[in-house]
């Protein structure tokens, strides 16, 4: 652990835009971009926003925002851009800038004080073809100033503090290249265009929003009539509101103009407005009308505002309109053959309204109608006959309401209903549900998905209360099925009735935040993914998963993308992932030291916030991070030590492993020496355990071996002077079991074999010879005296009286005369209440008769070493008389 180190640390402004109504497939981006959009951001990470440093250029880029400059700086004359914001910079002129034939941007806005623009300014800029002043105070703007930009395309002067004569005056003059002009956010109340308009030929985008126009008359327009707009805006400007409008004498604003899109949204029109403005334009071609934030409709509880109705939109039918918006406002109620007139329309937003009823016909007239966006209202239940008449209708969308109850042929009579959302309601049945290329279901109530009959190629079910995955087995049987999103949902057990998928066609399947380690860890069901052979994404995300059952990918043999982020896996098995693997997202598990060989045919992997263990058993891991070709998600500071805590927080890329080569001898060495002593001492413990079980064979074989090589007995002389070599002194009580015990396999008398001569009262002591004087003879006749001290032993008074007199030998001749066998089960307690025995053990140890058979051998070989042993004790170093000691008893 020690031989790894640490080597060191590694170390445009926002603007009012158009925004329509999202078509299906615009949907799916959306859906798939909110699951994959981290893996785009790869491209860009750790790169500025422009890729050089601020207040400087490149030869085509020149960035100087933030640099408080107070006039424009010398670039090169191959700069195509030119940013120049958030400076100091207060007059342009003439000579301001250098020739720069190339330049095609110009960013001059957002300066920190007001701007002057004198004559011809941007005459050196011959190229330019986007001019930016937008968000800038302009103190004084020459009549001539743009003049010279005949290339210039698009020109921003958004919130600049303009009044009228910005228009009334000729400042775009001979701009005949100008197509795009943005005016919005200042205070401009009247539109009185200059003639110099009708010669803009190119002119095809005008913003007029957020400023004050009240009021716009054909004659307001004249100079702009004959020409085609992509985009006219006037929202926000309480256009036609506060006074009664004479449409007689005002007419049609837009005459013979061809408009692509008309925004007159936020003017907060009324039904009324809306009716007299739509016959005031009836006749000129709007493709695109957007009507959203007004008044319209009583809302929910109120009666004073006018609901649309069938006169409402009556004259915008001569005016071929294909996108109608009237969204964000206070619509209840769809009336009766509301739309009836528009006959062209294709695509209608009344989103974001208090819509809770649907009239009979309600849609009646949308005959080329494809798509219907009816989300964030209010609607509760939906009708068979709700949706009449849109025969050609493909895309409906009905997010966010109350929707709880759905009649089963609600949507079955569309026949080209592609797309349904219902994302976010409260639905809990899916009888309803037709054949269709997409449905949107998530956010709902439902607790089963029934195997109903349909066809479907992307299906939505995340944020549901799907409980059992045998809901998956069934979806999977849907034919045609290729996208699958069950994120969300509560897959906690399985009771399957349906074998593994048929679906063969399945190409992605969400199944993050779920809980399938409580599925897998009982075994069941880990065939979820058999058949899936042309499943290309997969998501397991936060499903709690330690493990991977074996082989649950085996058949994902064209899976790409695999997501395990979130989960507690701590080890990936060899083989587990899918050999087509190329992108793997392990982030936010419990790696603690990976095999790098699993990941070696991916393209990206995220192997970010683990808890790896930082030591030599990591060496690998650790080299190959600093010299895979895989593309690594996160920063290096992101994949990071855990353990030891000396290392915790260190990122695996500063971690040095040149001392695991000494470290892995060392590991070697003492590897060897473990297994040495582990040997020494398995074999020592063996050899123990053999000796214990078998003690008495080996005390046998040994006895027998030292009586054949060494033993000799005692010198004859000694045995001259005493006339047995031991009295057996014991109770009568005890006579069978000593004679068994001790005689047979001691006294010469008893056996041949014997070696010794012992005295024992049966026997030996004299008849009619008073009891003392026995005992008194037998203790100084013998070599020593062996006291077999028993319960009956204690409570015989003449084994005690004999116990003392071999006692008081002791203290006479200073010599171990006296031995003492303990046999039964008697305590160091109950011998110390003995006077003679408490002295006798207080100081020499004694011998206890073995519990264990197999011990009597050696045992008997003890009490005859004892018997033979000659000891003499010193005697005391204090001056106390022998004879005193003697006389004890």
């Amino acid at each position: 652990m020690d031989y790894l180190k640490h080597k060191g640390s590694m170390g445009h402004y926002h603007h009012q835009g158009y925004s329509s109504t999202p078509g299906p497939e615009v949907c799916l981006m959306i859906e798939m971009g909110q699951l994959l959009a981290f893996l785009l951001g790869l491209v860009f990470e750790a790169t500025s926003v422009f890729g050089i440093p601020s207040c400087s250029a490149d030869g085509q880029l020149a960035l100087y925002r933030f640099c408080n400059l107070t006039q424009v700086p010398q670039v090169p004359n191959t700069t195509i851009n030119l940013l120049l914001s958030f400076n100091y910079i207060s007059v342009v002129n003439a000579t301001s800038f250098p020739l720069l034939k190339k330049l095609r941007l110009l960013e001059l806005g957002t300066q920190k004080t007001p701007l002057t623009i004198e004559r011809e300014a941007f005459r050196n800029l011959p190229n330019l073809t986007i001019l930016d002043i937008g968000y800038t105070h302009i103190q004084f703007l020459h009549i001539d100033a743009f003049q010279g930009l005949t290339n210039l395309i698009e020109l921003r002067l958004f919130s600049c503090d303009f009044s009228d004569s910005i228009l009334k005056n000729g400042y775009f003059r001979n701009l005949s290249s100008l197509a795009k002009l943005d005016l919005s956010k200042n205070y401009i109340q009247s539109l009185p265009f200059h003639p110099s308009f009708a010669d803009l030929r190119s002119l095809k985008s005008i913003d007029l929003s957020l400023n004050k126009i009240s009021l716009v008359c054909e004659r307001d327009l004249e100079f702009l009539q004959g020409k085609s707009f992509s985009l006219f805006k006037l929202a926000s400007n309480n256009l036609y509101r506060g006074f009664s409008v004479n449409w007689e004498e005002c007419m049609n604003p837009f005459k013979n103009m061809f408009l692509e899109i008309l925004d007159v949204s936020d003017n907060g029109w009324t039904v009324d407005i809306i009716r007299d403005f739509g016959r005031a334009i009836s006749g000129t071609k709007i493709f695109s009308l957007l009507l959203d934030n007004h008044i319209m409709g009583a809302g929910f509880g109120f009666h004073n505002i006018k609901e649309p109705d069938q006169d409402t939109f009556a004259a915008l039918g001569m005016n071929s309109v294909i996108t109608m918006d009237i969204s964000h406002g206070f619509i209840f109620c769809l009336n009766f053959h509301l739309f009836e007139t528009l006959k062209e329309l294709k695509v209608l937003n009344i989103s974001h309204n208090k819509i809770n009823k649907i009239a009979k016909e309600a849609f009646y007239g949308l005959d080329s109608l494809q798509i219907l966006n009816l989300s964030y209202n209010l609607l509760g239940e939906l009708y068979n006959s709700d949706f009449y008449g849109l025969h050609k209708v493909a895309y409906i969308d009905l997010q966010r309401n109350h929707i709880g109850v759905i009649q089963e042929k609600t949507f079955k009579h569309l026949k080209n209903l592609k797309t349904l959302d219902l994302r976010d309601n409260a639905i809990k049945t899916v009888d309803f549900l037709p054949n269709l290329n997409m449905s949107l279901l998530s956010g709902n109530k439902l607790v089963s998905f029934q195997s109903i009959r349909i066809i479907a190629e992307f299906l939505d079910l995340a944020q549901n209360r799907l409980e059992n995955l045998n809901d998956l087995y069934s979806l999977l049987q849907i034919p045609g099925l290729k996208f699958l999103i069950l994120n969300q949902n509560r897959f906690s057990f399985c009771s399957r009735q349906y074998g593994p998928s048929e679906s063969h066609a399945l190409e992605e399947l969400y199944l993050s935040e779920n809980m399938l380690q409580l599925i897998w860890q009982v075994g069941s069901c880990w065939d979820v993914f058999k058949r899936l052979s042309h499943l290309k994404v997969l998501f397991l995300n936060n499903n709690y998963l330690d493990f991977l059952p074996p082989g649950v990918f085996s058949d994902l043999t064209a899976l790409q993308i695999l997501s395990l982020h979130g989960n507690r896996l701590t080890s990936l098995s060899s083989g587990v992932l899918p050999e087509n693997l190329r992108v793997l997202l392990l982030s936010h598990n419990q790696l603690l030291s990976p095999d790098p060989t699993i990941f070696a045919s991916l393209n990206f992997l995220d192997i970010t916030h683990n808890k790896y263990i930082c030591e030599c058993e990591t060496r690998n891991f650790i080299l190959w991070l600093n010299q895979t070709n895989v593309t690594m998600f996160g920063s290096p500071e992101d994949v990071y030590c855990t353990y030891p805590d000396s290392f915790s927080g260190v990122s695996l890329y500063s971690i040095s492993t040149e001392g695991c080569d000494e470290e892995k001898a060392l590991q070697l060495i003492k590897l060897s020496l473990f297994i040495f002593f582990t040997t020494t001492l398995t074999l020592f413990l063996t050899a123990v355990i053999m000796f214990t079980k078998f003690r008495g064979y080996c005390f046998s074989f040994w006895h027998k071996t030292v009586l054949r090589l060494a033993f000799k007995y005692h010198p004859q002389g000694e045995e001259d002077q005493h006339k047995y070599d031991a009295y057996l002194c014991f109770s009568n009580k005890d006579f069978e079991w000593v004679q068994n015990a001790l005689l047979n396999h001691l006294d010469s008398r008893y056996n041949a074999e014997n070696r010794f001569n012992l005295c024992f009262e049966e026997r030996d002591f004299l008849p009619g010879e008073d009891h003392i004087s026995n005992i008194q003879d037998a203790v100084w006749s013998s070599r020593k005296t062996i006291c077999i001290v028993t319960r009956h032993f204690l409570k015989d008074g003449w084994c005690i009286e004999a116990f003392n007199f071999a006692q008081s030998r002791y203290f006479s001749d200073l010599k171990d005369v006296l031995i003492m066998v303990v046999a039964g089960s008697l305590s160091q307690y109950q011998l110390m209440k003995y006077p003679p025995i408490r002295v006798f053990v207080k100081r020499q140890p004694y011998l206890r008769w073995p519990e264990d058979l197999q011990d009597i051998d050696w045992f008997l070989n003890k009490l005859s070493q004892c018997i033979l042993t000659k000891t003499e004790k010193k005697k005391k170093s204090n001056n106390i008389p022998l004879q005193t000691i003697a006389t004890i008893s």
